[in-house]
């Protein structure tokens, strides 16, 4: 079995649900072997045979499964295990700190469907790089058996309690209300919608003993169904409901989790949606406040108006890659080269705070903008006044063509190489010089007044265009431009162009 199609950027995933009629199906040897090699390089890692490694799930319907297979492996491999039961991603790594355990293990597959589960390891010096993966993958495959002669023990640990504490904790601190200290957020009202994943802790456990009103929040019970809406803070019904809940119940803020909370996004009174460049704006306006001239991280796909927005308070941004451990590396290594970087963040939802571990924790932005909130109410002003200055895009769009072959990455390069030859030929369009990924060009008013970027995506056997424009129908007229380029390309039969004909027709 081919173990290394179970990679899936920093991770490991598949299919959860069904049977092992599915390549990629997650069974019970598979789960073994992966955790039996996690043992193994983290034995090789610590220099040490007595591990003590946590062991968490988000909600869904394969959890318990596929805990009681990990937990199986790693303590038949001498591993003492701390079954931490009902957890949130960021809180699995906060058992390395709070814990001190050597490692630890998420099993979630973030906002894919609930037929699909994973497994995310954690070191005290955050989440494995996808070259570690490989490596365990590698050794997973290999192995004889996925069980050993050892019998390490397990306890079962309710982390989540002290973990909300902790979040419970900054919010005192960081109100400091001298009247009532220990109920601060006394006369804000707050909707949580938790997806029916694990960030409905929040509400119940952090939110509502600190005197905020949670009364109108929503799908805060666990259900791996996930009957109501995807739990994604990109997805628009998602953040449509969040949004009418939070106008419904007069609220002063609204919060949306993923299933796993490691990202997060968030709606002001009247239901004024805070996500992607907006929530990006807003977290780096706050993290600068205690960083001035420090340099932001973002991944590619951020508009031209939140560079602005950043230089305008004080900051510098650099625009890297996607992928939330592409742009984290990037936000350590500039650290640890002497510049101060606060923040690194993807407009996705995935934001590191370099104070907090450079973990991308969604709880953790959302107790930094819950105080913020507070301090501004009492000043008569709010989260959207902070980022009214941002400009915005007049138009957006995604377009994905799927890649018609195995060998994906050679053909995507293809597509991206004859883009690259057509922004130095064709007039009005001029390839950017500090791009990254894939390759980014501006439009000029004659060919939309905007920008494209083409990359390939970070995981998957597509080409993803990102588009936005600042005239009413800016985008449509750079994707028939780039329909017109695209479709001159010689491997074009090996592409999907489906969408982006229906678009432009």
């Amino acid at each position: 079995m081919d173990y290394s199609k179970f990679k899936s950027g920093s991770d490991i995933r598949g299919y959860a649900l069904g049977n092992e009629t599915n390549p990629l199906f997650m069974s019970d040897e598979m789960v073994m072997r992966s955790a039996s090699a996690f043992a193994a390089w983290l034995k090789k890692r610590c220099g040490k045979e007595n591990l003590f490694v946590s062991v968490g799930h988000d909600s869904r319907l394969s959890a318990e499964r596929i805990k009681n297979a990990v937990i199986k492996a790693l303590t038949s491999n001498g591993v003492s295990v701390a079954d931490c039961g009902l957890s949130s991603t960021p809180a699995m790594f906060m058992t390395t700190v709070e814990m001190s355990c050597d490692g630890a293990v998420q099993i979630t597959a973030s906002h894919h469907p609930k037929d699909r589960n994973g497994l995310k390891f954690f070191t005290r010096d955050g989440g494995l790089d996808g070259s570690d993966i490989a490596d365990i993958l590698a050794c997973a495959g290999e192995m004889q058996s996925p069980l050993g002669n050892g019998s390490g023990k397990c306890e079962k640990y309710d982390f989540m309690a002290r973990y909300a504490e902790i979040h419970r904790n900054m919010i005192i601190e960081g109100v400091d209300d001298k009247n009532d200290r220990e109920h601060p957020l006394s006369g804000m009202k707050i909707v949580v919608d938790g997806g029916n994943g694990v960030g409905g802790f929040y509400a119940k456990d952090v939110l509502a003993p600190l005197g905020a009103d949670v009364s109108d929040s929503i799908y805060l019970d666990p259900d791996g169904n996930f009957p109501n809406h995807a739990p994604n803070p990109e997805n628009a019904q998602a953040m449509d409901c969040v949004s009418k809940a939070t106008i419904e119940a007069n609220a002063d803020f609204g919060v949306i989790f993923d299933t796993d909370v490691d990202r997060a996004a968030c709606v002001g009174k009247g239901g004024f949606e805070i996500n992607r460049n907006r929530l990006v704006a807003l977290a780096s306006k706050i993290a600068l406040t205690s960083c001035p001239g420090g340099t932001i991280v973002t991944d590619s796909v951020t508009s031209d108006g939140l560079a602005e927005f950043i230089d305008a308070n004080g900051g510098k941004h650099l625009r890297f890659k996607r992928g939330y451990r592409n742009v984290i590396n990037k936000q350590i290594e500039l650290c640890k080269n002497g510049i101060d970087c606060p923040l690194a963040m993807e407009t996705s939802g995935h934001a590191a705070f370099a104070e907090n571990y450079f973990l991308d924790d969604g709880a953790y932005l959302i107790t930094k903008l819950i105080i913020e909130a507070a301090a501004l109410s009492k000043q008569g002003s709010s989260l959207e006044e902070l980022i009214g200055r941002l400009r915005e895009a007049k138009e957006e769009k995604e377009l994905r063509f799927r890649i018609l072959c195995d060998d994906f990455r050679p053909e995507g390069e293809k597509i991206i190489a004859l883009f690259e030859k057509a922004a130095a030929e064709k007039n009005g369009w001029t390839a950017c010089t500090d791009n990254h990924e894939g390759i980014r060009i501006n439009a000029d008013s004659s060919c939309g007044n905007g920008w494209f970027l083409i990359r390939l995506s970070v995981h998957d056997p597509i080409i993803v265009l990102n588009s936005e424009s600042d005239e009413e129908g800016g985008t449509l007229k750079m994707c028939k431009d780039i329909f017109k380029v695209v479709s001159g390309a010689e491997n074009i039969d090996k592409l999907d162009i489906s969408a982006l004909a229906e678009y432009t027709k």
